[in-house]
């Protein structure tokens, strides 16, 4: 899900040729030595079996090392899990990181790890909001990129075309035929709008419309105030969703009720919904409800109305970081760690193979390690023709985007805020937070 908490702020460059090794690509340092604990503390949920798959491997050749992975992520907060597991005194040695306004709020306790030999092969653009003068502190997870998923399926019985839809216009005239055609197509709605998830809403939606605002997160997390340039047109976007989106009761108020797994698994994955506003790491969760589905599957465009139409964001959603509070040997074997599941030959398998990623690395070009997943496929080729936009969402203020606007969505959605008051709070707590 990204996410689920993330995101940062990337301009995604094609993949070019060239060979990524690196110290440690072999099982590396960490073979030898002491028993050493290290505890890995992550948060997306949709790579926690590839994570652990992996973590068993390396400890098969690195048998003085014991991985504890423990997953914090779907419904629940991951910046307020991380906070409380580093106030109970559980300290993980790995945890992850967005953009710079994590870096700032986790400056004491994050390793610079600028020496790393992966940092040489990291995409342009990659590393910039986890960088400051004082050093380079988070490695990407992977890129990914959202819009709208859609059942390529259903779009070809209902007539529709889904190459054309490259506009606000289109896209709303392509639901309105949807929906007519429901009946047929055995749709319960057009979209599953997952209104309990504010990650959707405050971080992803919210997104759309900042990124046509700022040009990076890093402006936006530098700006003092917020113009909020284009609410009209997201409002424009969000009500399209929820006027055609699944209601649990019948009412729009029930959207709120809606969450991840009933958005993916219990809706789109079994071709109760057309549409869902997500991104490529919710292929496998797809895949495991339907195989057919999931291969069927494609990415739209998020189009906010005459700006930015026909294109998708695209980021690195969360950045591992290193605990400089523990000993030498535990950092070191968490260095050794991801940078063996990263650059060496059997960990980059992994990487495309099982994890499902989109690497933010060079040294991925042979075609065995291509993304396979339709999904991936998409974003890539928006990428590959320019036509993405800034994750600017991890830099915005702490909590700001789930806490504050993700909240207020959720009471314009149920009817107790007003679009023009959810904007007002909106630009006043961004000035607020600023000070």
């Amino acid at each position: 899900m990204g996410i689920k908490r993330i995101l940062s702020l990337v301009t995604v460059t094609m993949l070019v040729a060239s060979s990524v090794v690196g110290c440690g690509s072999k099982g590396g340092d960490a073979a030898k030595g002491d028993k050493v604990k290290v505890d890995i503390f992550q948060f997306k949920v949709e790579a926690k079996d590839a994570l652990e798959k992996a973590a068993g491997v390396y400890e098969e050749k690195n048998p003085n090392v014991d991985i504890n992975i423990e997953t914090v992520g779907g419904g629940n907060d991951y910046g307020a899990a991380l906070r409380s597991k580093f106030q109970s005194g559980q300290e993980p040695t790995i945890f992850n990181i967005g953009g710079p306004q994590d870096v700032k709020d986790w400056e004491g306790k994050i390793e610079d790890l600028s020496d790393q030999p992966w940092v040489k092969d990291a995409f342009d653009g990659t590393l910039g909001s986890v960088t400051n003068d004082k050093g380079m502190f988070g490695m990407p997870f992977n890129q990914e990129g959202y819009g709208f998923i859609y059942n390529k399926e259903v779009f070809k019985k209902a007539g529709i075309d889904p190459a054309t839809i490259t506009s606000y216009d289109a896209l709303d005239k392509a639901v309105k035929t949807l929906d007519s055609k429901k009946d047929e197509l055995g749709l319960e709605a057009v979209f599953a709008v997952p209104g309990k998830e504010k990650w959707v809403t405050g971080l992803h939606l919210l997104n759309t419309a900042l990124a046509n605002e700022f040009e990076s997160g890093k402006q936006a997390y530098e700006a003092k105030k917020l113009d909020f340039k284009y609410n009209k047109e997201l409002k424009e976007l969000l009500d399209l969703q929820t006027t055609y989106a699944y209601k649990p009761d019948g009412k729009v108020p029930s959207i709120n009720s809606v969450d991840y797994a009933m958005q993916i698994e219990q809706k789109y994955s079994t071709g109760k919904v057309a549409m869902v506003q997500m991104g490529n790491w919710a292929y496998g969760g797809i895949e495991g409800v339907n195989k057919d589905i999931a291969t069927n599957s494609g990415i739209l465009s998020m189009p906010i109305k005459g700006v930015k139409e026909d294109s998708v964001p695209v980021g690195v959603p969360m950045y591992w970081s290193i605990n400089k509070d523990k000993s030498s040997a535990e950092k070191d074997a968490a260095k050794d760690f991801l940078n063996w599941l990263y650059t060496s030959d059997e960990g980059k398998k992994m990487i495309i193979n099982d994890f499902k990623f989109i690497p933010a690395f060079k040294g991925y070009e042979s075609d065995e390690l291509k993304p396979k997943d339709p999904l991936s496929a998409d974003i890539l080729n928006y990428a590959n023709k320019g036509k993405t936009m800034p994750w600017v969402f991890m830099g915005y203020p702490s909590g700001w985007g789930e806490l504050v606007v993700g909240s207020d969505i959720q009471k314009y959605i149920d009817g107790s805020m007003t679009w023009e008051n959810l904007v007002k709070n909106a630009q006043k707590t961004w000035a607020e937070e600023r000070k």
